[in-house]
């Protein structure tokens, strides 16, 4: 029998009923409408208002195949998790803004058993392909600010349906794949996904600055190439992720599956980068090729 952690974030309700803006009046409120509100409500659902605290989303899911003529196959669940931490910056136009730092890791597991895969008998090449699980390090933050660089005030956008906030990102993503060559633009190669985050939480609790940290429930889409490693060049078809999870109130709350794996084979995961970390992003793409770059030197 599957069993896993609870995702009931801390005070979560469930209403119906749509309300904008900044939803409710009490003291020692933060007010969306402001660059520093902006900033602290960003932090609060990202991170903390405290510098260097670490915090741990989880999510599970599935993945699912697309291929045209087929039937979607369930191909993997999914168990994910990010250890991050903020750092506040100052810019002098643009005022106070933090910088997040990150690193994550998602397991591919058995369908059926939710056994983490080392092996994928793949349906369409008939290979056995070897499972390379995402282990991103770093997945950092731009700079992050509650003005523009023209020194505008950007408002966070608060919906609020009675008493349970709810925020939307799109991420379209378009750019040159890391295991492509020098002639991408003559026979294409790019890297073209799509990654959708909803989250939501109790509103009260977002909206109050004595509050350091919020915890909400989050959801997690992905529309995307086939992973690399499934090795299946340039037949015809996509993927596409489905995930729910929440940021937890310590990495203990991780799942056993996760924390084994983290134990035995990336224990750096137990901490967040370091607040001043520089070095460029990490992906599924390019961790993949320093993979083949590796065992073909």
């Amino acid at each position: 029998m599957k069993t896993r952690p609870s995702l009931a974030a801390p005070g979560l309700m469930l209403a119906a009923g749509l309300l904008c803006g900044s939803a409710l009046a009490q003291d020692n409120a933060i007010d969306p409408a402001t660059a520093e509100g902006y900033v602290q409500l960003n932090r609060k659902i990202h991170c903390s208002l405290e510098d260097s605290s670490p915090q741990v989303y989880q999510w599970f899911g599935r993945a699912f195949s697309r291929v045209p003529g087929e039937r979607d196959r369930h191909l993997f669940n999914l168990d994910g998790m990010n250890i991050r931490q903020c750092v506040t910056i100052e810019d002098p136009v643009r005022g106070v803004g933090y910088r997040l730092v990150s690193r994550e890791i998602m397991l591919y597991l058995d369908p059926e058993t939710d056994e983490v895969l080392r092996t994928f008998a793949n349906p369409w090449t008939g290979a056995e392909n070897e499972v390379v699980h995402v282990a991103n390090d770093p997945v950092n933050g731009r700079p992050s600010f509650g003005r523009t660089p023209d020194g505008d005030v950007t408002p966070f956008e608060l919906n609020d349906m009675n008493g349970v906030w709810m925020w939307r990102i799109e991420v379209p993503l378009f750019y040159r794949n890391p295991l492509g060559g020098d002639y991408q633009d003559y026979v294409g190669g790019t890297y073209h996904a799509t990654e959708i985050f909803d989250f939501n939480g109790d509103t009260r609790a977002l909206l109050d600055a004595a509050i350091p940290v919020a915890y909400p429930v989050i959801s997690w889409v992905r529309l995307a190439p086939w992973l690399p490693w499934m090795q299946m060049g340039n037949r015809a078809g996509m993927m596409y992720f489905n995930a729910m999870g929440r940021k937890l109130e310590s990495a203990e709350q991780l799942s056993a599956a996760m924390k084994a794996e983290i134990a035995a084979n990336y224990p750096e995961y137990a901490a967040p980068p370091p607040v001043d970390d520089s070095r460029p992003n990490e992906t599924s793409w390019t961790y993949f090729r320093k993979i083949i770059d590796a065992a073909n030197p």
